[in-house]
């Protein structure tokens, strides 16, 4: 299953897509908000279509929706940090690494 996802990952780099393909690897969090915060909008426009806002009103619910996207993928992100945090060495400057006894 691994090489099909890496084979269409390089037939998407090498086709068309390229350059979008590079783009979202080199800034998977922007893509991400990007794309949730695509979604939330489309769903916020058409549920709210026949509410009769205003144009500021309009205005003021999308921003709120594309930092609510944005604030969304900053927490998922925590998640990531985690993971990253667990990979990395635990030995603090200085301190000699013994394992913890409990």
């Amino acid at each position: 299953m691994a090489e099909f996802f890496k084979r269409t990952l390089d037939n998407l780099r090498g086709g068309p897509l390229g350059p979008v393909v590079r783009l979202v690897e080199a800034h998977p969090r922007l893509s991400a908000w990007f794309v949730l915060a695509l979604g939330m909008v489309i769903l916020l426009v058409v549920e709210a279509r026949d509410v009769g806002l205003l144009p500021g009103q309009w205005v003021a619910l999308i921003v709120a929706t594309i930092l609510v996207a944005g604030a969304c993928v900053w927490i998922i992100s925590w998640e990531d940090d985690d993971e990253e945090a667990a990979e990395a060495p635990a030995v603090e400057q200085g301190e000699p690494a013994t394992p913890r006894q409990e």
